[in-house]
């Protein structure tokens, strides 16, 4: 049986063959110790197939893996509940697992990727991010994406959208920055009425602590933020289980790579540098919202 998204399983096999390797054990000696066929060591390391959590718990004991934070987050990309995460992890799924026959195993990736991350940067060219949407807003867009779709269809998704943004007020908040271009503040989705009050949950959300916003104005001009939006995902304490994601309209492609990563990380900080200030976004936004 495979537990968890396909990019979780392999984020999570890669960085238990690092801990494997980091005790000085082959995979055959692992297996050995906690009673497997080396073959299954083997697939859980590329991804091939998924643990369980109680699972990820043994192996991280045969590798004198003790520290806390650690395992907490190896056990909730396998599925574990990082709240119940204990010295093993727990074992409750995620709570888009109710969703999982309307959500496509892309987005559930998406989701489960989001919900484990520490940080978020986000480039946004016509769209407000899902984590700053309204209900309103995140209605009339699921709209326009799906082309009319049954009124109990898109209520769910709406849902599953606010659900969402529950990481921006757990108790270790998802750290985001989010890069909008101009367009996606102008582009009025769902009438003036909703998209004034898209705009001033902006800035009631921009006055979180661990919330920073950066427009990308009409006269930056040309730059590399263009060619479409992406996202950053990372963890806390590995980097290499960082991710990029982008978002096509039928699909998502997940870029792990290394090269891939600095060559996205790179571009935001680019784009930073053609963005306004945090400050100056927030008046930017006010400005648009009353029409001056």
């Amino acid at each position: 049986m495979r537990y968890g998204p396909a990019v979780r399983r392999r984020k999570l096999g890669a960085e238990l063959r690092r801990q494997r390797e980091l005790s000085g054990m082959t995979s055959r000696e692992a297996a050995c110790a906690v009673g497997w066929h080396q073959s299954k060591v083997s697939r859980i390391e590329t991804g091939i197939s998924g643990v369980k959590p109680a699972d990820v718990a043994r192996l991280l004991d045969v590798y004198s893996v003790f520290d806390p934070d650690l395992r907490a987050l190896l056990g909730a990309l396998c599925g574990a509940d990082p709240a119940g995460s204990g010295s093993g992890g727990g074992s409750r799924r995620g709570w888009w697992y109710a969703y999982r026959d309307l959500l496509p195993s892309a987005y559930l990736d998406f989701i489960s990727l989001e919900s484990e991350a520490s940080h978020a940067r986000t480039l946004e060219t016509t769209v407000v991010p899902g984590l700053l949407q309204t209900p309103e807003y995140a209605r009339a867009v699921t709209r326009a994406a799906l082309g009319d779709p049954p009124a109990e269809q898109v209520e769910a998704l709406v849902r599953v959208r606010m659900a969402r943004q529950s990481v921006l007020a757990k108790e270790r908040p998802l750290e985001l920055c989010a890069m909008l271009d101009e367009a996606a503040l102008r582009h009025e989705v769902g009438g003036p009425e909703v998209m004034a009050g898209q705009l001033e949950h902006l800035l009631e959300r921009a006055a979180l602590p661990h919330v920073r916003l950066h427009v990308l104005p009409f006269s930056s001009g040309d730059h590399i933020g263009i060619t479409g939006p992406f996202v950053i995902f990372s963890f806390p304490r590995i980097a290499d289980l960082d991710v990029v994601v982008l978002d096509h309209l039928t699909s998502s492609l997940y870029l792990e790579r290394q090269e891939d990563l600095r060559a996205y990380g790179s571009a935001f900080t680019t784009l930073r540098a053609h963005a306004l200030s945090h400050e100056n976004s927030l008046d930017f936004i006010a400005g648009i919202k009353d029409g001056s």
